[in-house]
């Protein structure tokens, strides 16, 4: 049995970087990656604002080594785990127990949309091979098989706290001795289900979201994808390479309140963060960073600033929310928020939550305004919360 869990690899792809360096470049000059609507096909172009990644089908192929017919999402998939996989430096890989776990909320629906609406227009132009991109798991397979893992292959899907369920159930494989190395997180697109559903809730902003704002009017909606590479105590002592850190705390938790809301008090949320920190041996006191889920929307930002009331003290830790740059992109978020708090304890960085300007009046808190780095973290708590009140955070913790 695995003593731990530690992280020797990251990647990520999303609306302000197509890789790691770009994404640290974007987050220290303080550039958003919001915007109009350029790639999806949709009825609200010019008038709702998204976080789209920059870079067309065509140029995910050709990054991704995956056929133009695949679905958006996969495309993503590919690229922030091959980085990711690339970053570990792992030499040996074939010869350990590897798995992929990879979370998604949408699947191949981009296709799907497509698909529907040609066969609408003409019944023979429809393309089913488009519509066997539609299923959750498919997107995975095929990013394993790109990779070449087969050992172990599983798809999380519990809404926005689905890459962060893949990370933690992977250090649960790796800590039972089951797997040795595991490639981790999760991928999403937007599509026009995703961006009709969010509107018909009607909590899109449709200006730059500004999270845990008293003014706040609700997300923006993002895509990307990523996933960090997972190793055993074995493995992370036989590579060459400095490590990211360890997985020293997670948990899941459910509020059972409400399909699309989390409660008042912020209970799933609550327990989430107590139940990692009690598994990581940590006190409230010893977290130096929280990278909020903080997605904009009036319920969310009161009951996870209810729940951080509830389980931290004055002088609370540094916080912001990173969806202030990428957007809320979903099944990804988890895994992109990963890769941003480990990336924190390597560097030492703390993100401004942008276009912050008025404290909400419930709390005593205010998140970070301004970019550091250089800061001694040691650990970092990422929350990541969702529909049907899947609560889930890690902790993440230097060497």
């Amino acid at each position: 049995m695995s003593t731990g869990v530690f992280i020797a690899g990251a990647g990520a792809i999303t609306a302000i970087g197509n890789n790691i360096a770009e994404c640290i470049s974007a987050l220290e000059k303080e550039q958003a990656g919001m915007g109009e609507i350029c790639y999806l096909e949709t009825m609200h172009r010019n008038k709702i604002p998204v976080a789209e990644v920059k870079l067309n089908n065509e140029e995910l192929c050709a990054l991704s080594g995956l056929p133009l017919h695949t679905s958006r999402t996969a495309l993503l998939s590919s690229i922030a785990a091959k980085e990711a996989l690339q970053d570990a430096g792992i030499e040996n890989i074939s010869s350990l127990r590897t798995g992929f776990i990879s979370a998604n909320t949408v699947g191949g629906m981009d296709k799907t949309e497509k698909f529907f609406s040609n066969f609408l227009d003409d019944l023979t132009k429809g393309r089913l091979r488009e519509v066997v991109n539609h299923e959750c798991g498919y997107t995975t397979e095929l990013v394993a098989d790109l990779l070449g893992i087969d050992h172990y292959v599983s798809t999380i899907s519990t809404a926005c706290s689905s890459s962060a369920n893949a990370i933690f159930f992977a250090a649960r494989l790796i800590k039972q001795d089951m797997l040795d190395v595991v490639i981790a997180g999760g991928t999403d697109a937007l599509t026009k289900f995703t961006l009709n559903g969010f509107n018909t809730l009607m909590i899109l902003d449709r200006e730059y979201c500004k999270p845990f704002d008293n003014n706040r009017m609700g997300l923006n909606l993002g895509e990307g994808a990523g996933y960090l590479v997972l190793v055993s105590d074995r493995v992370a002592g036989s590579l060459k390479k400095q490590l990211y850190g360890k997985l020293s705390g997670y948990h899941n938790a459910n509020d059972a309140y409400h399909q699309t809301a989390s409660s008042p008090d912020g209970t799933g949320s609550f327990l989430a963060m107590t139940g990692a920190l009690a598994r990581s041996g940590l006190q409230p006191s010893d977290i130096d960073y929280i990278n909020l889920h903080g997605t904009g929307t009036q319920n969310n930002d009161l009951a996870e600033g209810t729940a951080i009331s509830r389980v931290f003290a004055a002088p609370y830790p540094m916080m912001s929310s990173t969806k202030s740059f990428t957007g809320h992109t979903l099944g990804a978020s988890g895994g992109i928020e990963a890769v941003l708090s480990v990336l924190s304890i390597k560097h030492g960085m703390v993100y401004p939550n942008l276009r912050f300007k008025t404290p909400m009046a419930e709390l005593g808190f205010v998140p970070q305004t301004s970019f550091l780095k250089g800061r001694p973290i040691k650990h970092v708590l990422s929350n990541s919360f969702g529909f049907g009140g899947n609560c889930s955070s890690l902790i993440f913790s230097k060497l």
